[in-house]
């Protein structure tokens, strides 16, 4: 079985996590609220694999969270991740961030992960109980009625750092929201085992993150 190393930078949770034989090793993240990419993804990749007896040789493919989220977040995963699949030449797998973010709840229900973009904008996504994509990745502004086709047929459970704002406007009873969770290397574990198993790979000189808007300088 394959050692693949997964990275998520896509929100402000910069996130490590080695797999082997299909498990989970270990995970090393900073969780702290601010983007701490650029001085620590190359310190925890490092540090993980020390931890776990492991060097860089030992890599058989490398996953990356795909996005939406943070435009320079995601520029330094996806950076990082190809440097690796080029200089060890090991193939690049892709995990959509928000179907990582879903695969958190555990609850029956719909779920919606939600991304913080701008103002009253989220990214958001929805996944039925059996956790298949329902509805596609999508810039949504949030109004009191947002999602109320899902609202009204079933517990939806709203989760990521869109969770805050939507909750101060939506009133319906079916809503719950899970909050202070961001997207995390350990839930692209499985889908990254499972992808590497068909051979679902990227092409590495080619790949691009998976933005959904343009980048607005602040």
């Amino acid at each position: 079985m394959a050692t693949i190393l997964c990275i998520e930078t896509a929100t402000t949770n910069c996130s490590v996590a080695i797999a082997h034989n299909g498990k989970t090793l270990a995970v090393k993240e900073d969780y702290n609220g601010s983007y701490s990419h650029a001085e620590k993804l190359h310190l925890f990749i490092q540090e993980i694999l020390e931890e776990n007896n492991l060097k860089l040789s030992n890599l058989d493919a490398v996953a990356i969270s795909t996005g939406p989220g943070s435009y320079t977040g995601l520029r330094i995963g996806v950076s990082a991740a190809k440097g690796l699949c080029f200089s060890l030449d090991i193939p690049l797998i892709s995990v959509l961030t928000l179907t990582a973010l879903a695969n958190q709840v555990e609850l029956q229900g719909i779920v919606i992960p939600m991304l913080d973009a701008r103002r009253m904008e989220v990214y958001a996504a929805v996944f039925n109980s059996a956790k298949e994509q329902i509805l596609k990745t999508s810039a949504i502004i949030l109004e009191p009625g947002s999602f109320h086709e899902y609202l009204e047929k079933d517990r939806v459970y709203f989760i990521g750092s869109g969770v805050e704002k939507f909750q101060k406007i939506c009133m319906h009873p079916n809503a719950n929201f899970i909050e202070n969770k961001l997207p995390s290397a350990r839930e692209m574990v499985e889908i990254a085992v499972s992808k590497h198993k068909k051979s679902d790979f990227e092409n590495v000189a080619y790949f691009e993150p998976y933005y959904l808007k343009d980048f607005i300088a602040g």
